[in-house]
């Protein structure tokens, strides 16, 4: 990530160094780096997207112009790191899915119905679900959507029927899935059994010298590192 207060000269050619650097490690090794297939990103906050350049940028032998929103892993990043775009489209593809889904309702047993569901309509909205936290609220109110549109079509329930059956299924709401699943990586990290380069940012307050004497030192918290812009870093 950029900050679009740097001179546009100096980020240019700082990227163009980057891309350098990954393409001749990429030939050492035996690949090649697809410029064709490479996409930009110029990252600011909401309120700078004027300040973003706008001019391709030469990668190998190709031009590649500025993007809004690329797509890294299945998951969509924008411009202002909101992770509306990957909402949006997190959220179509699970209502194309129960479409198609709705259409065979009535010609399975109930419980293969909702095997289909969680299967393929929740684990797209599990996917990758740690990244959008600290999400505004109405992002999370259009992933809710998606579980309350999918536990009616279980239940048979109209559009306009009040949903309750999430608990009995044994959903979670969407803000309570984000936040099982951030917890989920962090224990694997303090136990040892996630990547190493999540553990390595991990701090207990314990671990913190500065921190040893206080009383939060006694228990299992962690140390949040401060950073330094507020608007898009947190």
């Amino acid at each position: 990530m950029v900050r679009a207060d740097h001179p546009l000269s100096l980020t240019s050619r700082y990227a163009c160094l980057r891309v350098d650097d990954i393409a001749a490690w990429m030939l050492a090794n035996r690949l090649q780096l697809n410029t064709a297939k490479t996409d930009l990103l110029w990252c600011a906050t909401s309120r700078r997207p004027h300040q973003l350049p706008t001019s391709a940028l030469m990668i190998g032998c190709d031009l590649v112009s500025p993007s809004t929103s690329v797509r890294d892993l299945g998951i969509y990043f924008d411009v202002d790191l909101s992770m509306r775009c990957n909402v949006q489209k997190t959220v179509a593809s699970c209502f194309a899915v129960l479409c198609q889904l709705h259409s065979i309702r009535r010609s399975v047993l109930a419980s293969v119905y909702q095997m289909l569901v969680v299967a393929l309509v929740l684990s797209r909205l599990d996917y990758g679900n740690a990244v959008l936290t600290g999400l505004p609220g109405y992002l999370y109110n259009h992933l809710q959507s998606v579980l309350n549109v999918a536990a009616r079509s279980i239940v048979g329930l109209r559009r306009s029927d009040h949903i309750d059956t999430l608990a009995s299924f044994h959903w979670l709401k969407a803000r309570e899935c984000v936040q099982f699943k951030l917890a989920t990586v962090i224990y694997r990290s303090l136990d040892g059994t996630a990547p190493s380069y999540l553990a390595a940012d991990l701090r207990r307050l314990a671990d913190v010298p500065s921190r040893r004497r206080l009383h939060s030192s006694l228990t299992h918290q962690l140390d949040v590192c401060q950073s330094q812009c507020a608007t898009v870093g947190e």
